[in-house]
């Protein structure tokens, strides 16, 4: 038997399978998807790499292949679903296998299993007393202490950790004990389980919160296809406050009782926090966490738990998508619009068109829910493509928000430079004395956004990066891209004035001027800088949660998904911040940010407020947001869509050649500009039409010493840009081996 290996390097020319034979002993214990060591190479050096597929056809002369040296140990295998999954992912999305394999490979490394060990009596009570008696006559004092302990608690009884660190015994007096058949120690393998502050202290509670009509409709129609045995896509949209959630629990309840799992996808790890506290009130141990800041260990644990069948839910990000459970019957991708389910790393995968592929190979249904649906779902809800629910209430009692739109040059008019407007201070104000609490965002963490020089202008930048370096309050320039970091400049680099100042405002300068403007206010400040440790999401949201802040400022992940009945106000500082970006989504993004920042006021009993300022009041993103009317936004931007054959009315290739010298690049990507004309014009005498654009610059030309360019793509064939990408990947070997090429379709 012969088995076809991708060996565990991602470089183009290795992107391929190699044939190795399966040693006799082996026979009948590899299969696809494990993972396996080889000798690789002239000098037969041991690598890893990943079996894809069995035969027993010899594809090359025998004497020249190789044997398998052996079988990764503690390796969870991917099943055949997977493989293909994995193989799905490389042709639509453009990648290596090896690097979409990486994807659906839910462990990268061997992880010791976690074991329990408890020390028990191996003889009777009075046996143990007369050994205690012996012990203490030698003056044994470790043993006197372990055993008198252990008569205690004969029957449970010792932890080997309670008793190695509380006890202060050490392992040689344990292995004495077991060795004169006093004791015996056994061992299980247990789970790590991470679910941080959200379960702390809470109980499972089964009681169901009664749902509404729009909600009951919902629920029993999706309900009703599952229970006929209908796998379906469908999109929920509802406005912030709705009850989405409730809907998810009670259809989840109902996959759970078919005997099926459940993928829940968020976009933000700090949205664990109060997904896991409902999840956990609702289905208690039968849920599992995932995220970026768990633990290599915890990882593991919690894929051997779903491979096991030991839970029956997984939460995460867009990588929980790939959770090995075998019976899958539902995902959820909730926030589905967030730009956090496009994958950055290549593979460049879009984790909604996983998930409908995955459902559609396994049997399962997806449900997408968002207040601000992406253009691309809810345009192919409309055209049928998928379900679509439309929740357009807030649950319970709950009213919408009052939104109060400042123009920030009216406000300069009246001679008002602060940050914040006179009705936002007059609203934070009446907050404050009403003990009820604020959220103020704004879409740049830092204390300021750049430095620059007063006499020439010359702009601080990062040496491995086209981009301004930003201030922070400890005295530090820092890069957001690559993490460079500098100490304050005193005079300009270029010039030598002393005159350098820092402009812009970020989250930090934010919280200094609210603790001089409200001295009183309790300040709270969540951001990329101050969530850095593995509990910090939980902590600062648990503590807001308490009412241990009146405010709390933040960057995008404090408006996304959050419910706190507490908050009454919400202030968005600078709304044009996105709007103007170099993006064909700017208006999208603006309006998705500026409806889930107003969503997260007024959530309880008492009516919100919402402040949104501009310089631009009259754009459409920020009226329709400030009316909560998604559909006007939709209707104005989806023909903006059309005009420009943008996503989703066309689909975009983009081409990115990258590399160490700039000359080089730029030659090369004159010839892969050359070689996609000559492939686009055989589409277009086929009659497909492909527009290209480029080569040029990228917005940020170097990037970690690494220059770029980029080529645009647009078609209404998708087909088409991925026979382009295809051609490209296998007849375009770059003449420059320091240059590569990178494929992302419809990028964000």
């Amino acid at each position: 038997m012969y088995a076809d290996i991708i060996i565990d390097i991602s470089v183009e020319n290795l992107d391929r399978t190699y044939q190795y034979r399966i040693p006799e002993h082996m026979l009948g214990s590899v299969s696809a998807g494990d993972r396996v060591i080889i000798p690789f190479g002239k000098g037969d050096r041991k690598i890893k790499g990943y079996i894809v597929g069995l035969s027993d056809t010899p594809k090359i002369e025998e004497e020249k292949i190789k044997d398998i040296d052996s079988v990764c140990p503690k390796n969870i295998s991917i099943d055949d679903k997977m493989i293909s999954l994995a193989f799905w992912m490389k042709d639509h999305f453009g990648s290596t296998a090896n690097d979409a394999l990486k994807c659906v490979i839910p462990v990268k490394r061997v992880v010791k299993n976690k074991v329990d060990k408890t020390i028990l009596a191996a003889v009777t009570k009075e046996e143990l007393a007369e050994a205690a008696a012996k012990a203490e006559k030698r003056h044994y004092t470790a043993k006197v202490r372990l055993l008198n302990e252990l008569i205690l608690e004969y029957d449970s009884g010792l932890k080997h950790s309670l008793v190695t660190d509380k006890l202060n015994i050490l392992p040689a007096t344990i292995n004495a004990l077991v060795r004169d058949g006093l004791i015996k120690v056994e061992s299980s393998v247990v789970y790590r389980n991470y679910s941080g502050a959200a379960i702390e202290g809470a109980k499972a509670d089964t009681a169901k919160v009664e749902l509404n009509d729009d909600q009951k409709k919902i629920t029993g129609s999706i309900i009703g296809d599952l229970r006929a045995g209908k796998n379906d896509k469908y999109l929920i949209h509802g406005i912030t406050g709705s009850g989405k959630t409730e809907v998810y629990l009670e259809i989840i309840d109902e996959v759970i009782k078919q005997g099926k799992s459940v993928i829940m996808l968020i976009p933000e790890i700090a949205l664990t926090y109060q997904t896991v506290k409902r999840f956990y009130k609702r289905f208690g141990d039968s849920i599992s966490v995932l995220n970026s800041r768990m633990s290599a260990g915890e990882r593991y644990d919690q894929y051997l738990r779903a491979k096991n069948g030991d839970t029956k839910i997984v939460i995460g990000p867009r990588s929980a998508v790939f959770t090995p459970f075998d019976n899958l019957g539902l995902i959820i991708i909730d926030e589905e619009h967030e730009g956090s389910y496009k994958s950055e790393l290549s593979p460049r995968y879009n984790t909604r068109d996983v998930a409908f592929r995955r459902a559609e190979t396994e049997g399962a249904s997806v449900i997408l829910g968002s207040a601000t649906p992406s253009l691309e779902s809810y345009s192919a809800a409309c055209a049928g493509r998928i379900k679509l629910f439309e929740l357009d209430k807030r649950a319970g009692e709950a009213e919408l928000p009052t939104v109060y739109v400042t123009d920030l040059r009216e406000e300069l008019k009246a001679k008002n430079r602060s940050i914040f407007s006179r009705k936002l201070k007059e609203l934070i104000g009446d907050r404050l004395e009403k003990h009820e609490q604020t959220m103020l965002f704004i879409n740049r963490r830092g204390h300021s956004g750049f430095v620059n020089c007063r006499s020439c202008g010359h702009v601080i930048k990062c040496p491995h990066c086209d981009v301004s370096l930003t201030y922070h309050n400890n005295g530090k320039l820092i890069c957001h891209y690559c993490g460079f970091e500098k100490d304050m400049v005193k005079c300009c680099p270029e010039c030598g004035s002393p005159y350098i100042m820092a402009f812009g405002t970020g989250t930090q300068k934010v919280e200094e001027l609210l603790k001089a403007e409200f001295p009183s206010a309790r300040v709270l400040r969540m951001d990329h800088d101050t969530t850095k440790q593995k509990e910090s999401y939980d902590e600062i949201l648990s503590k807001f949660s308490d009412h241990e802040a009146d405010i709390l400022v933040g960057t995008q992940m404090i408006v996304k998904g959050h419910d706190f009945h507490k908050v009454t106000l919400v202030g968005i500082l600078l709304a044009d911040m996105s709007l103007y970006s170099e993006d064909f989504r700017s208006a999208e993004k603006t309006y998705e940010l500026l409806s889930q920042a107003a969503g997260r006021a007024g959530r309880g009993s008492a009516k919100g407020d919402v402040v949104i300022q501009t310089y631009n009041p009259e754009h459409y993103a920020v009226t329709a947001a400030a009316a909560h009317d998604y559909k006007r936004f939709y209707a104005e931007e989806i023909e903006f869509r059309r005009l420009m054959n943008y996503p989703p009315s066309w689909n975009m290739l983009k081409v990115s050649i990258l590399g160490k010298e700039e000359e080089p690049l730029a030659k090369e990507a004159g010839r892969i500009y050359g070689l996609i004309k000559a492939n686009t014009d055989k589409k277009e005498q086929a009659g497909k039409s492909i527009k290209i654009f480029g080569p040029s610059q990228e917005k940020v030309f170097k990037l970690n010493d690494i220059y770029r360019y980029a080529i645009y793509l647009k078609s209404d064939d998708y087909g088409g840009l991925v026979d382009i990408k295809n051609a490209l990947s296998e007849g375009t070997d770059p003449q420059n081996k320091e240059v590569s090429i990178q494929f992302d379709f419809n990028p964000l």
